[in-house]
């Protein structure tokens, strides 16, 4: 089989996987973001995760591989693999929304052919590829699942902003509808992911793996955060305490934090969900949740406790929040738990400046009606280390707070000398 490969959806999954197979393959990157598409087009990727040398490297290649970028689902039509990439996000009750997957599955079913294969990246609950995917595929083509047409599922496991676990350097999960499509898709795969490739034994399985990948994450954090609560209330360094046990050889070292961003935060909802669905209300992984969801009102309120101790005027007093980011050294503001933090100290009646080098300003205006600044002022009261940019590294806080003012480092990597006081 000749792979004629088109991506669906060009965000932080779609363009890196694109740029990857554009090596080796002819791919056609679609995403309905006209100015997403053109952005692109244009050799550049605001979110950083393809360089623009990689990105015009792909773009400029001839003949049996590199990268066409479209939003017309015309250029798309001709493909025989297609390989869906959108997100799924939860609403304000915290439920799935498979909107953007089900939108994405009538666009390729309407120009699905027989003998193509449509494979899933979207992390999502065991069962909706086969459950809630193939039926509109099915509709809309009026084709028949694993006769005319054929599914696999292979989980992203993009970490944004490492550029040391990329595409390519982490193993990736493969799984097809039937055993001969699962050995296609793993050979398709295996021919782009030097770490290597997993065959799952059915689409159930490989779907159930990623959802669980950050569930355990979101679990493991939520017990350091509840340590952090628990050493923070005996007047013990948690971070002392981690680097302590550390030295057995089988610990898990997982640090106290915020915990936000698309995936993390997001993910325990779906496979909590599937659960309810089968009569199964979860207990860990909600409770999980809940804990991390709650981090950064107790972050606040730490904050708060440190400037009455130290004195400090709390209504309208000066504070410097540095992050706004749900991770370091990364443009991504979905789902950042940092806002917690901005909204609660603001509900106390403090001015609060977010100074962050990597999001965009227009970004975080619209989706959180911040006006951020370029650069910190002087005279803070207070800073809030929040998300450990490397451009923090360089700031002397010093000079930008007041002789009384106060350091409070969320993330426990600033130097002890400089925090009063770290989660």
């Amino acid at each position: 089989m000749s792979h004629k490969i088109a991506i669906i959806g060009l965000g932080y999954v779609g363009l890196p996987l694109a740029v990857e197979f554009a090596k080796k393959y002819k791919v056609v990157g679609f995403d309905i973001n006209k100015d997403r598409v053109d952005e692109l087009k244009g050799g550049h990727d605001h979110t950083l995760e393809v360089s623009d040398e990689d990105l015009s490297k792909v773009l400029n290649s001839e003949g049996s591989k590199g990268l066409d970028l479209t939003f017309d689902v015309n250029g798309i039509k001709n493909s025989n693999v297609f390989i869906v990439t959108v997100p799924t996000p939860v609403d304000r009750n915290n439920r799935p929304i498979l909107t953007p997957l089900i939108k994405a599955s009538e666009t390729v079913g309407k120009i699905l052919k027989p003998n193509d294969i449509v494979i899933y990246e979207s992390t999502v609950y065991p069962g909706v590829t086969e459950d809630e995917c193939v039926p509109v595929l099915e509709r809309h083509s009026g084709l028949t699942f694993n006769k005319d047409f054929f599914c696999g599922y292979s989980p992203e496991r993009i970490n944004p902003g490492d550029k040391k676990h990329t595409v390519a350097n982490i193993k990736k999960v493969t799984s097809g509808s039937t055993q001969e499509i699962g050995k296609i898709v793993d050979n398709l795969y295996k021919s782009i992911i030097t770490a290597g490739t997993h065959l799952a034994p059915t689409l159930k399985v490989a779907e159930a793996s990623k959802v669980i990948e950050n569930a355990q994450r979101d679990v493991n954090i939520a017990f350091v955060n509840e340590l952090a609560i628990i050493f923070n209330k005996l007047g013990i360094d948690t971070h002392d305490v981690l680097e302590a046990a550390a030295t057995k050889w089988n610990f898990l070292y997982f640090k106290p934090g915020l915990v936000g961003g698309h995936c993390i935060g997001v993910d325990p909802f779906y496979l909590a969900q599937k659960a309810q669905e089968v009569g199964y209300h979860s207990e860990i992984i909600l409770a999980g949740r809940r804990l991390n969801d709650s981090m950064g009102e107790y972050v606040a309120t730490e904050i708060l406790k440190l400037m009455v101790l130290s004195d400090i005027p709390v209504k309208k007093a000066k504070v410097l929040m540095l992050g706004i980011t749900f991770k370091e050294n990364c443009p991504d503001i979905r789902n950042t738990k940092a806002i917690d933090v901005y909204k609660s100290l603001g509900q106390y009646g403090m001015l609060v400046d977010v100074y962050d080098p990597w999001a965009d300003f227009n970004e975080v205006k619209n989706e959180y009606g911040i006006d951020m600044i370029s650069n910190p002022s002087s005279d803070y009261d207070v800073i809030v280390h929040v998300v450990a940019h490397k451009e923090y590294e360089e700031l002397d806080f010093d000079s930008i707070k007041k002789t009384n003012g106060v350091v409070y480092d969320v993330k426990g990597s600033l130097p002890k000398e400089v925090a009063n006081k770290r989660l």
